[in-house]
């Protein structure tokens, strides 16, 4: 799909209480592969996915208290969550998902392509903690970011860092 129809469709807006039960919904979403494999009730899984979103959104605003936490919106509707730190050395992706169904139509490149429009205006790396397995890593490759190796480096957690030629 071309960018400028891509443009059309996706927006930004801050995220509101009212948000909270889609935003579990959102981070649920990451983590179904996951729980598919643990024998576990509906009502477990639901529990876990809200404990560890619950824990998630306390690390990112204690640690973040001054980020951006937007709803992806497609079409006007609610299809993932952008939370983003602008730090002064770095802008931080915390976080980039869009729900399953939303996955691989260009939306989340487009939003990833101006954090890094915005970055390169403002001089400063643009940096994102991704998992080795997760598949978004071969995303931001693709679109030039490159692993930091790090003395804490844990093999798990990636440091994936993009800067401007």
């Amino acid at each position: 799909m071309p960018q400028e129809e891509i443009a059309a469709r996706v927006t930004l807006r801050p995220a509101a209480d009212d948000d909270e039960e889609f935003l579990v919904k959102v981070y649920g979403s990451t983590r179904e592969d996951e729980l598919a494999r643990v024998p576990w009730s509906e009502a477990q899984r639901a529990a876990f996915v809200r404990m560890q979103f619950d824990a998630q959104q306390l690390h990112y605003r204690t640690h973040n208290p001054a980020a951006t936490y937007h709803v992806i919106l497609l079409d006007g509707r609610a299809a993932g969550r952008l939370y983003v730190a602008r730090r002064g050395y770095e802008i931080r992706i915390l976080d980039i998902t869009l729900l399953p169904e939303h996955r691989g139509g260009g939306a989340g490149t487009f939003l990833i392509k101006g954090l890094m429009d915005e970055a390169s205006r403002a001089g400063q790396p643009l940096n994102i903690y991704v998992e080795s397995y997760n598949r978004s890593r071969r995303l931001f490759e693709r679109l030039g970011f490159k692993k930091v190796d790090r003395p804490d480096d844990d093999g798990v957690n990636y440091l994936l860092e993009w800067r401007s030629a």
